[in-house]
């Protein structure tokens, strides 16, 4: 099969083109900095007109049967899957993810097209019970119209089509706009995997720009109906104010400072095993990696030293090598951020038991111990391959511990005592958490989403549809009516 080519260009109205901004776009391996390519930015006009092409192609799109718009989708996934090699070394040169992430990634975007491909088939309506005689009262659902998606640069496969293929199965045409360090991973490779697929034209456009030139313009515009935007907090934030200003609905999926619970009771060694994977997958650059490990002080040196010993033991290099676990940040003033929330730290008192030390983007991964809430290292979220330990004494600290911070987005809690685990799991403030699991879930069927200052709104299965369709209420008077005047 041959590789997808072109993929330094806008798709605009089923057509590939250069963009109209004399301003160019380098798109970078963060591993050594090498260009992959170059491409010319769009601007406004590209945008009105992607917009505008999205709008005129939503009225067919929407009518199409549902099992055409199915056939599309299905037909999508069975592409990406016969691709998976091929995305997956665009994920590990664009965006610096091992081979493993990269192929857990393609895997996951899978699934949700194909969730996402049953929709056609779920838009239900209802019929109501009416207070009024010989009234019929009918609920329609349908599409929102057109639905603008900004995606970010660490899964930029999977969290772009967490929106994309949802939005297309309600009947939805789209707009994205591609993070610009991961333009192709999360905009013009997945343009191409619909185009093979046969999407009609307009219904898929992507827009590659810079955020200082079509970044507000792209909330504010006249015709998308929703923003979808995965993404940090303080931006999210800005997009919420500009959608609620223009009457948009929004689905923000913002940052998180997870915490992993450790209980006295803990499997130790599948503890560790798990909190592996929760931090250090992809170097940490996850919304749901763990941020916090909070360890009851009668397990934690137990379990510090057997999560040091399997640090210590990571491999770092280049993504592209397979033996490779940990690859680079997305760029150095990643790492700069995070080293000096780090030393900030270990001059608060934290122990640095391993790591810390950092070579260009890449961050050696870092174990550090006796960490406080009220460390840099603990109150802001870490996006890199950083484990912060904090003791507690008993639950009610814990509990206090897990909360006090503004985010709520994922979570995980071991103990051997399971209903002990659920009860203490639900009273910690977070949209998603896992008992005996770690903190890095997402199913394509269940509600994934944040509480306070991760976001709102709720992707996946049925939870995702409500917030891709609008409901419009018709009555149906079948015996003529009294009414008082």
């Amino acid at each position: 099969m041959k590789a997808y080519e072109g993929l330094d260009k806008q798709y605009i109205d089923g057509v590939w083109r250069e963009g109209g901004e004399n301003d160019t776009i380098q798109d970078l391996n963060p591993y050594d900095n090498a260009v992959l390519l170059t491409i010319k930015c769009g601007g406004m006009a590209e945008l009105n007109e992607a917009y505008e092409a999205a709008q005129r192609a939503a009225p067919a799109w929407a009518d199409l049967l549902p099992q055409q718009r199915r056939d599309i989708l299905l037909k999508a996934a069975d592409i990406l899957l016969a691709r998976k090699d091929e995305f997956a070394h665009w994920i590990a040169q664009e965006a610096g993810g091992a081979h493993a992430k990269g192929e857990i990634e393609v895997m996951l975007a899978r699934e949700v097209i194909l969730e996402a491909s049953s929709f056609p088939n779920r838009l239900h309506g209802f019929v109501l019970p009416s207070s009024t005689p010989g009234k019929e009262s009918r609920v329609y659902r349908k599409p929102l119209g057109v639905i603008g998606i900004i995606s970010p640069w660490n899964f930029p496969v999977h969290l772009s089509m967490r929106s994309i293929a949802p939005a297309l199965g309600c009947g939805n045409t789209i707009v994205v706009k591609p993070a610009s360090q991961t333009p192709v991973t999360g905009g013009t490779l997945l343009a191409k995997l619909f185009e093979e697929a046969g999407l009609p034209k307009g219904v898929f456009n992507v827009v590659v720009g810079k955020s200082s030139v079509i970044g507000d313009p792209f909330v504010t515009h006249p015709i998308p109906k929703l923003i979808s935007f995965t993404g940090s907090t303080p931006v999210g934030k800005g997009i919420g104010k500009l959608a609620g200003e223009n009457l948009k609905k929004v689905a923000l999926e913002l940052g998180g400072n997870n915490v992993f619970i450790v209980l006295e009771d803990a499997d130790i060694d599948q503890a560790v095993a798990a909190g592996m994977m929760g931090k250090f997958m992809h170097q940490g650059q996850i919304c749901m990696a763990i941020n916090r490990f909070l360890v009851h002080e009668a397990v934690y040196d137990e379990f510090r030293d057997k999560l040091v010993a399997r640090t210590k033991a990571l491999k770092v290099g280049d993504p592209r090598d397979k033996a490779t676990d940990i690859g680079p940040l997305i760029d150095e003033k990643q790492v700069q951020r995070i080293l000096e929330d780090l030393e900030a730290s270990v001059s608060q008192g934290a122990k640095l038991e391993c790591g810390g030390q950092a070579e260009g983007a890449l961050l050696h991964p870092t174990v550090l111990s006796e960490v406080r809430n009220d460390m840099p290292i603990a109150q802001n979220e870490i996006f890199g391959p950083v484990a912060a330990l904090v003791r507690f004494k008993n639950e009610a600290e814990m509990l206090r511990l897990a909360n006090e911070l503004d985010f709520g987005l994922s979570g995980a809690l071991h103990t051997r005592n399971v209903e002990r685990g659920v009860q203490l799991a639900r009273q910690v403030e977070t949209g998603m958490i896992h008992v005996n699991d770690q903190s890095v879930n997402d199913e394509p069927n269940a509600p994934f989403g944040g509480e306070r200052e991760s976001g709102l709104g709720r992707f996946g299965g049925e939870w995702v549809m409500d917030e891709m369709t609008r409901v419009q209420w018709v009555t149906v008077q079948h015996q003529p009516r009294e009414y008082p005047i």
